[in-house]
């Protein structure tokens, strides 16, 4: 799929009546799996990768090309727009987040995300002036080809602010993102604050305060991602198959899919 098509698919998924569930995959085989359990659009998960590799995730461990080359080949194997979750866009400066934006319409990406982290635990957070530059800049570089995200990382950070992770948000639609995002909100009334501040403009949750679709949807959120949470139950499946084999359970261990089934998901090889 051309990077162009996949924008406007990725686009009007948000721009269409309700919400949207937009599940992040790590590799070939959940991008395939994903796809083949009728979900419309998918998101990578810098977590999952950096796990992957036995880095700490948000710490710059994970460069530019690293994170479009995974989101890429979830598009690839799976034929659906994908949102590249691509950090604090790889560096400081605006002009950093403008070369991820043409980095990740290279790779094909139909939407990206730039958080206002820093990847320092001692200064976790960009100041207000800079993330707002960051993002504006990105938008520049974006506008009409990718989808933009602008991300507050305010509660993942030991921030609990609500007007501060509004204000951000706020500034950040007028910067230009198209969708506003702050993980880890804690409740449907902060929710429904955030929603109702930048209106009319889509709102991602990621994975919800204990509430439904129905819920999520009924306050005006437009997407809804689960950022590693998919990984890290795949890992907890992995943790219970191994207490069992350790227990001298072989048979209850190995039980999985069938390798079959994902190998039929799985694009034809290209000649070499």
């Amino acid at each position: 799929m051309r990077q162009a098509e996949a924008y406007e698919r990725f686009r009007a998924l948000h721009d269409r009546p309700g919400l949207f569930v937009m599940p992040n995959a790590w590799d070939g085989a959940s991008a395939a799996l994903m796809a083949h359990e009728g979900f419309e659009a998918l998101g990578s998960s810098s977590l999952a990768i950096a796990f992957a590799l036995g880095r700490r995730d948000g710490r710059h461990a994970i460069d530019r090309d690293m994170a479009i080359a995974n989101a890429t080949l979830l598009g690839d194997v799976s034929g659906l727009p994908v949102n590249g979750d691509l950090e604090d866009g790889f560096g400081p400066d605006p002009e950093d987040c403008a070369a991820t934006v043409e980095a990740a319409i290279a790779g094909g990406l139909a939407g990206l995300g730039i958080e206002d982290t820093t990847a320092d635990p001692d200064h976790p957070i960009h100041d207000f002036d800079i993330a707002v530059a960051r993002v504006r800049r990105a938008a520049e570089a974006a506008r009409g080809r990718i989808l933009l995200t602008g991300r507050t990382d305010n509660y993942l950070q030991g921030r609990p602010d609500l007007d501060d992770t509004i204000r951000r948000l706020v500034a950040f639609a007028e910067a230009g993102a198209d969708v506003l995002y702050a993980p880890g909100v804690p409740d449907m009334a902060s929710i429904s604050a955030i929603v109702r501040a930048v209106a009319p403009m889509p709102v991602n949750i990621v994975v919800g305060p204990g509430a439904t679709l129905a819920e999520l949807e009924a306050a005006g959120v437009k997407r809804v991602s689960l950022g590693g949470a998919l990984y890290r139950r795949a890992m907890a499946s992995l943790v219970d198959a191994a207490a069992l084999l350790r227990n001298g359970d072989i048979a209850g261990a190995a039980r999985g899919i069938p390798s079959a089934q994902i190998d039929a998901l799985l694009p034809p090889e290209r000649p070499a």
